[in-house]
């Protein structure tokens, strides 16, 4: 499948700000089931913009500073991609959850995506009993770690309610937990939270839904904004497998990957500082739109 995606974010700002200095995470990176063909950043009204170094995960990182005064700031990011990933389909030689621990904290893998790198709290999911306790009985150690994946995300997305109102970005998994409800990145959080107290290596997966389902599809939860989901290690044949715990579904066509962390304060799609006074509105807009 061929997508075209358009994702624009504007600040409009309450009083004039005089220096901004943001870090952008918006570019699609390359995965295995996809490639990005181009890739188009517009920033009104202007400004400076650089590559960057990745602190932590695997991102693109664009280093954007705007020194001219300014009520308001747009940031329009546009990609053309191809996405061809099957369905994963859970097997009966798939590694166990224990011997997918014991690879992981054997592995000597220093790249951003080693598997030991995954396998402990992060500052935005620490460490939580009470999830780890609620997601145990579908992470026994001898079960295949697909198998007691997909089934976990799947009791996410029947027992939590998707309710836009009940968090905000820096709610912590425990307070979402609690409410049983929340939005992908309450879900994704959960579950990663669970997924590590079993000793899983798990990452948080930033990107985009589809926009349009295929016909006579339901539309996924996420769409029309940008979607958080786990990646699972599944050993070293397997590698990492997306799974969708707000939707219940495994990552396949219909996802975009833009960016991989331990949690989303690794790969907030903007986040950086703004010299001003006053209050900030952000409107946010996303369209996947299938191209074949």
């Amino acid at each position: 499948m061929r997508y075209a995606i358009r994702h624009v974010t504007r600040f409009d700002y309450a009083e004039t700000v005089d220096f901004a200095r943001c870090n952008l995470r918006l570019q699609p990176i390359d995965w295995p089931g996809q490639r990005v063909e181009d890739y188009t950043l517009n920033v009104t009204p202007g400004g400076r913009t650089a590559p960057a170094r990745a602190q932590a995960g695997l991102a693109h990182v664009t280093r954007l500073v705007l020194d001219r005064p300014t009520r308001e700031l747009t940031i329009e990011s546009v990609a053309h991609m191809t996405v061809e990933r099957p369905i994963p389909i859970p097997a009966a030689d798939d590694p166990t959850i224990a011997a997918v621990g014991a690879l992981a904290r054997a592995s000597r893998d220093l790249s951003p995506l080693s598997p030991a790198a995954y396998l402990y709290a992060s500052p935005r999911i620490p460490v939580n009993e009470d999830i780890g306790a609620w997601c145990a009985p579908d992470l026994s150690s001898e079960r295949g770690v697909l198998d007691a994946a997909i089934e976990l995300a799947r009791r996410i997305q029947r027992e939590f309610d998707f309710d836009p109102t009940a968090t905000l970005v820096d709610t912590p998994p425990a307070e979402a937990f609690a409410k049983k409800g929340g939005v992908c990145q309450d879900f994704a959080q959960i579950m990663l939270c669970g997924l590590r107290a079993a000793g899983i290596p798990a990452a948080y997966a930033s990107g985009y839904l589809r926009t349009l389902p295929p016909p006579g599809e339901p539309r996924l939860v996420g769409a029309d904004a940008t979607h958080a989901w786990v990646l699972v290690w599944a050993g070293e044949a397997r590698g990492w497998v997306g799974v969708d715990p707000t939707n219940g579904i495994w990552m396949a066509e219909d996802h975009v990957i833009v960016a991989i962390g331990r949690d989303y304060g690794d790969i907030a799609p903007i986040d950086g500082i703004v010299l001003g006074s006053g209050a900030q509105d952000m409107h946010v807009s996303v369209d996947v739109a299938p191209q074949d």
